[in-house]
């Protein structure tokens, strides 16, 4: 069929060999004068250094912190030690991620080994860059407060086994802290409850500061708290650079572990946590190194103990082996000394008690006289009380008042003291001196 003999033709196109298509890229890009030693201003991130030649990437962002453009660059060995240290010398610093930078850059293609930017040289000059000022800013501003080291002087539980972790529950950096905290080969056994967070892009500060209140809430529970990470371009590390963040896990109430990134990552989190580690994997480590300290100053303590035990053994021993040589003369020693000390006793006994018979006849003789002294004294003064008291009696006696010429009138069996008492018609008797009177009342 026609249509098919045109669909399958072997219709001639020209074309070249990959080879001198990318001799025509090389030509034109090594001989364009604007990709040769020209000044760019980017961000620095990914730096790492291999086989003394620096490699990374160098990144721009716009307003809303969004990274709007990519190169990876190098620096080679020939070049990279004497830029790093001009750097260095320049700005106080290493020349490391997340710093500002003006670089000099070349772009070379290569046929067989595609683009390379190369970074030619540095203006030191033109500052840190924003990561790396704004860290320092934060740093400085939680060292006025004098704060950065406050989580730091938190006391440590001998053996943290409670731990709080604020971590994603898919990050493979929080599966390898717990292989290696349930997996370790001593037996620990560690208590942990996750937190989750989100620890990459926009969402990380307030992720992470809500979870951060969550375990602050149930603080009694824990002995530590863990904050891990896995590794990432360092970009993506620069959530962690905030400082709410930093003043509240400074002033967090529980010693904090912060595990985020590589070893070659460094955030802020870093100066103010109890505990910097450089990877999840390495706070595992951390927690249970603790775990083994206490293990090993148990074995310490308990060696120590048998072994005071078995000195103490056998110096009871030897004392025992000593004891028991000298008891029997020990023992007749005492025996003669209680028989003599006995003999002693038994002859002063006569003695002693003549003497406390004579002096307790005494003290009796001298006591009688004083009884026989004391009742006479006492029958004169109640015979003298005695006499007082009748002659009262008699003093005060109704028959005398009678014969002093007095008389008492009674009505009833009373007493009559007041006209009063009386009414016409009662029979009243009065007593004289001799004899007495009834009479009745005619009027009052």
């Amino acid at each position: 069929m026609p249509g098919q003999q045109d669909l399958f033709a072997n219709e001639q196109r020209p074309s070249v060999k990959l080879s001198e298509f990318n001799a025509r890229i090389a030509q034109a890009v090594n001989a364009d004068p604007l990709l040769h030693r020209q000044w760019v201003v980017a961000e620095t991130s990914d730096v790492r250094v291999s086989r003394g030649h620096c490699y990374l990437e160098l990144i721009e962002r716009d307003e809303q912190e969004r990274t709007v453009a990519r190169l990876g660059a190098v620096i080679w060995a020939s070049t990279y030690y004497a830029l790093a240290a001009k750097f260095k010398d320049a700005t106080g610093q290493d020349f490391a991620n997340g710093m500002k930078v003006m670089v000099c850059i070349t772009v070379n293609f290569h046929g067989q080994y595609g683009m390379k930017a190369v970074i030619g040289d540095i203006d030191p000059n033109y500052t840190l860059g924003d990561m790396a000022r704004l860290r320092k800013e934060i740093i400085d501003r939680l060292t006025r407060e004098q704060i950065i080291d406050r989580n730091k002087q938190l006391p440590w539980d001998i053996v943290p086994q409670r731990i709080a972790i604020i971590s994603s529950a898919t990050a493979a950096g929080y599966g390898d802290f717990m292989n290696q905290l349930e997996g370790n080969a001593y037996g620990l056994k560690f208590y942990t409850r996750l937190f989750t967070a989100v620890l990459q892009g926009n969402n990380t500060v307030p992720s992470v500061l809500d979870a951060l209140r969550q375990v602050e809430q149930h603080k009694e529970h824990f002995d530590c708290l863990v904050v891990i990470r896995g590794g990432g371009a360092s970009s993506e590390l620069n959530s962690f650079d905030n400082y709410d963040l930093a003043r509240t896990i400074a002033l967090f109430p529980i010693p904090v572990i912060v595990g985020i990134g590589h070893e070659r990552d460094v955030t802020v989190l870093d100066y103010v946590a109890a505990m910097r580690v450089k990877t999840p994997t390495a706070a595992a480590e951390f927690l249970i190194g603790r775990g083994v300290d206490a293990l090993a100053r148990l074995d310490e303590l308990r060696n120590l103990v048998v072994n005071n035990a078995r000195e103490i053994v056998s110096r009871e021993r030897e004392h025992m082996s000593y004891y028991s040589s000298i008891i029997p003369a020990t023992a007749q020693r005492i025996v003669s000394t209680a028989g003599t000390r006995l003999d002693n006793f038994l002859s002063a006994i006569p003695q002693a008690v003549n003497t406390l018979i004579n002096a307790q006849s005494t003290r009796l003789d001298h006591t009688t006289e004083v009884m026989k002294t004391a009742v006479n004294q006492s029958l004169l003064t109640a015979q003298m009380q005695l006499q007082a008291l009748d002659d009262k009696v008699a003093l005060l006696s109704p028959r005398n008042i009678l014969n002093r010429g007095y008389s008492l009138t009674m009505c009833n069996g009373k007493y009559i003291t007041s006209s009063t008492q009386l009414n016409p018609g009662d029979v009243v008797t009065t007593h004289l001196k001799q004899g007495r009177i009834r009479a009745e009342v005619l009027k009052t």
